[in-house]
């Protein structure tokens, strides 16, 4: 898998697709990883985008961040933009879902330098963050002790549907074992989540919701209509406060419409595309040849 290194830490990701596609960035949820997307990137790779799936370190990840990373939700966002400088790339469609797309509307709305548009499925925003499923864990994330504890329910499928399970129609404990095994196994990558964990405040997503209306380029908000966590009248928020947007609702599908109807997604992301996945192709290419 490749992987870039950061001051932050190694960020590591799938690619799959042309070089010379119009490149698709994608950022999950709390203790998601680059596996959530796979479904979607299979799609619109063939359709000849540029997929990069990274694991961002929200606790999946397998190799611990640099001891000062600031692991906020500003400071992920900080991240996904460094990580788009070191790649180099540019008129990028930033796609997020759950925390992630909180995480993408603060990098939209601080640093938008390198996105060409924005796509949120559901997500957090504005005053609904953090999601109440999560705050024992804020809780147990002031002491070391409390928030490995708080943990180890996660090991027994029981809890993982409890956890996981309202987030799709299809089972995915697979993808769940896989997104725990990190900070299950590893401490410090453990102690990465319980400072994310702990820094988590309403505030991140109040303030990125007021100035949601200074991103005018291109967005697409793709709600799912069986979510059980975000409501659908953040959708219609989100797409009133982004001057240049749409909204759309996948039917069957709940938070992760990458999984249940990633070919409606696609679609849907096909279609914002715009002129196509040929759109500014002979302008990559002569960029790509400097």
């Amino acid at each position: 898998m490749p992987r870039v290194k950061l001051n932050s830490g190694t960020i590591h990701y799938e690619k799959s697709g042309p070089t010379d596609g119009r490149p698709l960035v994608f950022v999950h949820g709390y203790m998601m990883g680059a596996s959530l997307w796979r479904p979607l990137s299979e799609r619109l790779s063939k359709r000849g985008f540029l997929c990069v799936a990274p694991t961002w370190p929200l606790g999946a990840h397998t190799e611990p961040m640099s001891p000062g990373a600031d692991l906020t939700m500003e400071g992920v966002a900080a991240m996904v933009g460094d990580f788009l400088d070191s790649l180099g790339l540019e008129d990028v469609v930033l796609v997020g879902n759950d925390t992630g797309g909180a995480i993408a509307q603060i990098l939209s709305t601080t640093a938008d330098q390198r996105l060409g548009a924005l796509v949120l499925t559901s997500c957090d925003a504005f005053e609904h963050f953090p999601p109440p499923i999560i705050k024992p864990l804020i809780a147990a994330a002031r002491a070391q002790p409390t928030f490995a504890a708080a943990l180890q329910p996660l090991r027994t499928r029981f809890a993982r549907r409890r956890a996981f399970g309202g987030l799709a129609h299809a089972d995915i404990d697979k993808l769940a074992l896989e997104w725990l095994r990190p900070p299950l196994s590893d401490g410090r990558v453990r102690g990465d989540l319980r400072r994310f964990t702990g820094s988590l405040n309403r505030q991140s997503t109040v303030q990125a919701g007021g100035r949601l209306p200074q991103f005018t380029k291109p967005a697409l908000v793709a709600w799912s209509a069986d979510d059980e966590f975000f409501p659908l009248e953040d959708a219609k928020r989100l797409a009133a406060a982004l001057p240049s947007s749409r909204i759309e609702v996948i039917p069957q599908a709940k938070t992760f419409s990458m999984i249940d109807q990633p070919d409606i997604l696609a679609d849907l992301i096909t279609d914002f595309d715009g002129a196509g996945v040929g759109r500014d192709v002979a302008a990559r290419r002569a960029r790509a040849a400097v």
